[in-house]
């Protein structure tokens, strides 16, 4: 029947199925197919209508308005709000682009249907004065891009600058900055007009928020009669409950024969440098960079990166036979007669001197990036680290030399067109102090230091030298490496005490547990100050790319475990534990941890908010997913239900999991709806079905399914609800890496 609970799950399952597919059609056959066939056809619609219909009625029938379920009501009439606004927006909200060349004037803007291409009468006209793009100092990649454009409304006259993330609001109309020609000589700007589609969709997401705080909140609601059976479930109970990439080879070519001094080294790795991306940053963070792709580590036979990279500038002659590009593919191998594993870079060139992997490699350029096989994409990488290794023998990646006047900021390799610069002398000093032994580097120093008089009298950028001397301690401390031991190591020993103390109750047992929470906490303050320091030097919020927002992950799932640590010692074990393996899979060589300067888009206020709320929501779901494997192992365990001590902590651990799961879904959906507005706030639009936002929803959904289960009588079972919390983190996994590394999309800068 339309009003049941049992119809509600049924259609919000087939809805989350139906948008998983969409974004497969999307991918193989295209956006604009996917929203023929689901996103805006008939049957989707009617889909949408029948929860709301199916709200409506199911309140009506249990009368929800008399049961004091003010915050369940209120957050399930603000999702109705929500679909009305966006009924209201697709009916009567227009949306299109203008495409303006500097000193042209337009009162249209272009509008694209399904039907074709049309154009809409403007009640105003704008003037493109001047287009501009600015750039990271010293690099190609924008910074910004603003239109500085003349508005003729009637007998008004006025200029205004549209940009990324400042919006012109006229008469209802929102122009924002979309896009630019390639000469930089025109603008687009994309076009909404949705007055009241905007209005009716904020009063929804308004009153969402209202409503998860009153969940929280009311006395009678369900999240806080879980806190209370929580505790009469532990004043009936004094035990505690039980539960339950390899190793890269050392290097056997010895690298001290040209090993430089390491107090040197580290005072050449206090020099600033311009990165490829136009950021200022210490030599140590490049020469970390450059060995972790060259070798995939920290180190190098016992070399630190300033060594390396030192040792490396001055005897190339030498580390060119040194087996130090790591790969994995044993075909390549096989192929190219290489040292499996790790090899060296003369190991690339024949005799004749020709590159062996010249001919497959442009048989593996030409083919689409979709065709690729896997060796194809190793090789690739692979050419990747020996372009890399023969730049850095060269010098060629040492932006170290700015000069004076350059309006461009870019700094150079060099600071002369003569035959010998500065960093030529210094790298021959160098060879010379390793070479003859006697370790006095007093003339080696001098020539460091005027290397750094040389940048500071002639940069145009300001050199940070606090920032400077803060990202070395970053990167010295490698806090989320100390982190990721202390998680693992701690957590696991808490583990184990939990366990024992199932069985037995100790005065030592008790103090051990309450000393590992304190060691677990001064580690959990540890990593907050490593993302403090991350967000120091980067200058903003560091939930940007794949590796900041798995560190960010770690350690909001450690936290979520500390907010259950004084009900229950194993979640706060189990979440530790978490947060050491998420920290791990961060450390591995296909995430990046490189500092990047923002593109423009990700320059607003809202992608704090958005993504810090959105990816805290995915700790509460790991928690979730550990909880609910462990009881899966405790009811498999504990089959006959005899043992009352197993049943009453699966009792215990699966409340936990509800309010977990409650507090990951009150951030999962109020996340994905804050980037609804800050995609609405920066051009116009609150949702394009790109498959990033087709996934979080769906997460939003299939979680929210797992929440009513226990609306139905047959579906209430402590089994299956457990069951799904563990198969519903797969759409977390989706979310968050399939969507990056497997469907294309807007987000894919993500990965």
């Amino acid at each position: 029947m339309i009003y049941s609970y049992k119809t509600a799950i049924v259609l919000l399952v087939v809805y989350a199925v139906s948008l998983a597919i969409a974004t497969f059609i999307e991918k193989y056959w295209g956006t604009e197919l996917a929203k023929i066939l689901i996103y805006y056809s008939p049957v989707f619609i009617l889909l949408q209508l029948l929860l709301i219909v199916n709200f409506i009625l199911s309140s009506l029938k249990h009368r929800l308005f008399r049961r004091g379920k003010i915050g369940f009501v209120v957050i399930h009439g603000a999702l109705t709000v929500i679909l009305a606004g966006a009924l209201t927006t697709h009916l009567f909200g227009k949306e299109g682009m203008i495409h303006l060349r500097e000193g042209e004037t337009v009162d249209t803007m272009l509008v694209r249907t399904n039907k074709g291409d049309s154009k809409h009468q403007l009640p105003f006209e704008v003037n493109l004065l001047k287009f501009t793009l600015s750039r990271y100092p010293g690099s190609a990649s924008p910074s910004g891009f603003e239109s500085h454009v003349r508005i003729q409304d009637g007998k008004e006259t006025f200029e205004k600058k549209i940009s990324m993330n400042r919006v012109l609001d006229l008469k209802g109309y929102r122009l924002f900055q979309a896009s630019y020609d390639k000469d930089e000589k025109g603008s687009i700007l994309s076009v909404n007009r949705d007055v009241a589609g905007r209005t009716v969709t904020y009063t929804g997401y308004a009153l969402l928020a209202l409503g998860f705080i009153l969940c929280f909140t009311g006395k009678e609601t369900r999240f806080r009669r879980l806190i209370r059976e929580l505790k009469q479930l532990q004043e009936t109970s004094k035990s505690l409950l039980t539960g339950c990439l390899f190793l890269l080879m050392p290097c056997t070519i010895h690298a001290q024969a040209y090993k430089v001094d390491a107090t040197h080294a580290a005072a050449f790795g206090q020099l600033p440098l311009q990165s490829i991306d136009g950021r200022l940053e210490p030599v140590n963070t490049f020469a970390s960079e450059a060995l972790r792709k060259l070798h995939h580590a920290e180190k190098f036979d016992n070399l630190n990166p300033d060594q390396f990279l030192l040792s490396l500038l001055a005897f190339p002659e030498k580390w060119i036979h040194v087996p130090l590009i790591t790969y994995k593919n044993k075909e390549i191998a096989v192929s190219y007669n290489l040292t499996p594993k790790q090899c060296a870079y003369i190991e690339a060139f024949d005799k004749h001197g020709r590159y062996k992997l010249q001919d497959d490699l442009e048989q593996a350029f030409a083919k689409p990036p979709s065709e690729r096989n896997k060796f194809d994409k190793d090789l690739i990488k692979l050419d990747e680290q020996i372009n890399i290794f023969f730049q850095l023998t060269n010098g060629r990646m040492l932006n170290l030399f700015p000069q004076a006047g350059d309006k461009d900021h870019k700094w150079h390799i060099s600071d002369t067109d003569s035959t010998e610069s500065l960093l030529d002398l210094y790298i021959e000093n160098v060879r010379k102090t390793v070479n003859t032994g006697d370790n006095n580097w007093t003339v080696a120093n001098e020539m460091l230091a005027s290397i750094r008089d040389f940048q500071e009298t002639n940069s145009t950028l300001h050199i940070d030298t606090p920032k400077l001397q803060t990202e070395l301690l970053y990167n010295q401390l490698n806090i989320f490496r100390s982190c990721k031991k202390l998680y693992l190591i701690f957590g696991g020993i808490l583990l184990l005490l939990s366990f024992i103390s199932l069985f037995k109750r100790k005065r030592w047992l008790a103090g051990s547990i309450r000393l590992l929470f304190v060691v677990i906490l001064c580690g959990l303050l540890y990593h907050l100050s490593g993302i403090g320091l991350r967000w120091y030097i980067a200058g903003y919020a560091p939930f940007s790319n794949a590796y900041e927002t798995m560190v960010y992950v770690a350690c909001i799932t450690v936290f979520a475990g500390l907010l259950f640590a004084r009900r229950s010692a194993i979640t706060f074990a189990l979440a530790t534990l978490f947060g050491g393996i998420i920290l791990f899979v961060s450390g591995l060589n296909w995430m990046d941890p490189q500092i990047s300067p923002l593109v423009p888009v990700l320059k607003s206020p809202w992608l704090m908010l958005h993504v810090a709320i959105i990816v805290a929501a995915y700790g509460f779901f790991g928690l979730c997913f550990l909880l609910g494997l462990t009881n899966l192992i405790l009811m498999t365990i504990n089959r006959k239900g005899k043992n009352l001590l197993l049943t009453a902590r699966v009792q215990e651990l699966t409340i936990i999991n509800e309010l977990a799961l409650w507090a990951g879904l009150a951030l999962m959906t109020s996340g994905t709806f804050l980037g609804a507005i800050w995609a609405n706030e920066s051009w116009g639009r609150y949702w394009g079905w790109d498959p990033k936002e087709t996934w979080a929803l769906i997460t939003v959904l299939v979680y929210a399914v797992v929440v009513h289960l226990r609306l139905v009588e047959k579906w209430n079972n402590p089994r299956i609800f457990n069951l799904l919390t563990v198969i519903a983190f797969a759409c977390v996994l989706m979310t968050y890496f399939g969507v990056n590394y497997y469907l294309a999309g807007m987000h894919s800068y993500g990965g």
